[in-house]
């Protein structure tokens, strides 16, 4: 059976079938670039990925190797089956035209929140109100404050994370489009998506 890969251009997204016990790896290309994934029960899409119902199971915000990503319902979606970078975000939500025009003054700017919602169209998936990702390879640290400051990815080149799905999933991923934020070092690039 033939490998699937694709490349998600920079600044955009993609959607596909992860079929249960697939693995799919996604590889920051160039580095310091971080890919939204959202993803649905295939049988039945009112139910998806939940960051908040997976912290709350996990009880904690870093995942690790053998973690698993719930759905609204608490059941398991995918697990981590490696990671070479160890820091990503589950508490920013996908970035939207109203957030750039709030920011950074800027209007029709190319975003996650579109770019989920076309990759989620091709299987009949209405757009929600907002998306709540996976932001990998994000590094947002929460201060003894309080307060939340997004840093620089810690990814390199060639770094990636190997995620299995546990069901059956549609899966919807970008590659973030914000250039004005360190969040991607400035720089928008490619993110590889390959089923293993």
């Amino acid at each position: 059976m033939s490998t699937q890969k694709w490349r998600i251009p920079a600044t955009e997204g993609l959607g596909f079938r992860l079929g249960k016990g697939q693995t799919v790896r996604i590889t920051d290309v160039e580095g310091e670039q971080v890919a939204d994934i959202v993803a649905y029960r295939a049988d039945n899409p009112t139910e998806k990925f939940d960051p908040t119902v997976t912290m709350d199971a996990l009880r904690k915000m870093k995942v690790t190797p053998g973690d698993i990503l719930y759905s609204t319902r608490y059941t398991p979606l995918l697990t981590i089956v490696a990671d070479t970078v160890g820091q990503h975000d589950f508490i920013n939500s996908a970035c939207r035209p109203e957030m750039y025009e709030f920011t950074y003054r800027k209007k029709d700017h190319a975003c996650c929140y579109h770019n989920l919602n076309k990759a989620i169209a091709q299987f009949g998936i209405e757009p929600p109100e907002q998306h709540y990702p996976f932001n990998l390879f994000m590094h947002t640290v929460i201060q003894p404050d309080g307060s939340i400051r997004v840093k620089r990815p810690l990814s390199k080149a060639g770094d990636y994370v190997d995620l299995r799905a546990e069901t059956d999933l549609l899966v919807a991923m970008s590659a973030c489009p914000a250039s004005e934020s360190i969040c991607n070092g400035y720089v928008c690039t490619p993110i590889d998506i390959q089923i293993l």
